[in-house]
């Protein structure tokens, strides 16, 4: 818009000229946002703080646009990581690590009393694969863009310091180099460096990497298919006995925000027996398959009794051993509000 001299503006031609400068440097971050959020995810271990945090990041990038200085291919990117790290590492100061009960609890004696729900500890939420979409693969990185959004691998990260966090997730998923880490941090090389080690020896002892099923939606094969097919009917049949005849010997179940977990087929049974399936009525559940954390999920249903309807329940993720096909770990997220977050 151009204006003669002496001519009036507005103030509502201003607003309108700023808002259009803001749309169109705000398009400039768009194409960013998936693998923003992706990685403000593996940060902080939440759905709704890693969409706090990249909105907050784009904020931040629009209010210092000034300040950015193109320097060709790919600075726009490491400008917008730097802001959404730091931005989440501020998050982390309020907000702290989150966990899963396995990794939180000793394992609970299947014949005492479960544990209340307990949602004052900050739980790890599910993430959609649909979030996985629209990123891209690194082939150099020292961990798959899969098994970098997995509950396991997401678990062990969430043990380390903050600042180890960003710095593993940097030079092991992202594949930047110590030099372009050290200088987002605003640190030396020699001490993005020294953290690294200290991570990874901290993941070793916590982490079993590349054990088991990670595969996008839509490509399972035929075995994990025809298992994920019997799994879904023996829920819905009230198959207890099938159930478990799907479990390895050593599989986990877990409920969070149910603190109490479960290790092994015989105190797997009795908690599906006693506590899940303990109803007067019958077949109360429905399974709709999904996917989340690069693993096999279902969208759980329940019915309160026979004349009910089925409302939303639960989000399950479960992890499979492969070479035995069978599963190893049930994490039954117990929010309903997930159920309408998976497609």
């Amino acid at each position: 818009m151009v204006y003669k001299r002496g001519e009036s503006i507005s103030s509502r031609e201003v607003l309108n000229t700023r808002e259009s400068e803001q749309h169109e440097v705000s398009l400039k971050f768009e194409p960013f946002r998936p693998e923003l959020l992706l990685h403000c995810y593996r940060l902080l271990g939440s759905l709704h703080d890693a969409e706090d945090s990249v909105q907050e990041t784009m904020l931040r990038a629009w209010r210092h646009f000034d300040s950015f200085t193109d320097r060709g291919p790919g600075s726009m990117r490491a400008w917008l990581y730097t802001i959404a790290t730091n931005t989440s590492l501020d998050a982390l100061k309020k907000l702290g690590p989150r966990t899963l009960p396995a990794m939180a609890f000793p394992v609970a004696d299947f014949r005492q009393p479960v544990a209340p729900r307990n949602n004052e500890i900050p739980w790890l939420e599910p993430l959609p694969d649909s979030w996985l979409a629209e990123t891209t693969e690194n082939p150099e990185a020292r961990y798959t863009r899969l098994e970098s959004v997995s509950l396991a691998f997401l678990t062990a990260l969430q043990l380390l310091p903050s600042r180890q966090r960003a710095i593993l997730l940097l030079c092991d998923v992202l594949d930047w180099q110590a030099s372009e880490t050290a200088s987002l941090l605003n640190i030396t090389v020699s001490a993005v460096n020294s953290a690294l080690h200290r991570a990874r020896v901290t993941l070793e002892k916590n982490y079993r990497g590349g054990e088991n099923e990670l595969s996008l939606p839509g490509k399972p094969n035929p075995a994990t298919t025809d298992l994920l097919t019997r799994y879904l009917k023996c829920w819905e049949a009230d198959d207890i006995a099938g159930l478990v005849a799907l479990l390895k010997e050593d599989a986990t179940l877990s409920m969070p925000p149910v603190p109490s977990w479960y290790q092994g087929r015989d105190a797997v049974q009795v908690i599906l027996r006693d506590v899940v399936f303990k109803s007067d009525g019958q077949k109360r559940w429905r399974l709709i398959p999904t996917s989340a954390n690069g693993q096999p999920a279902f969208k759980v249903y329940r019915a309160d009794n026979p004349q009910s309807s089925f409302q939303p329940f639960a989000l399950q993720v479960l992890t499979l051993d492969t070479k035995l096909n069978q599963i190893q770990d049930i994490t039954a997220f117990l929010n309903p509000t997930l159920v309408e977050v998976f497609p």
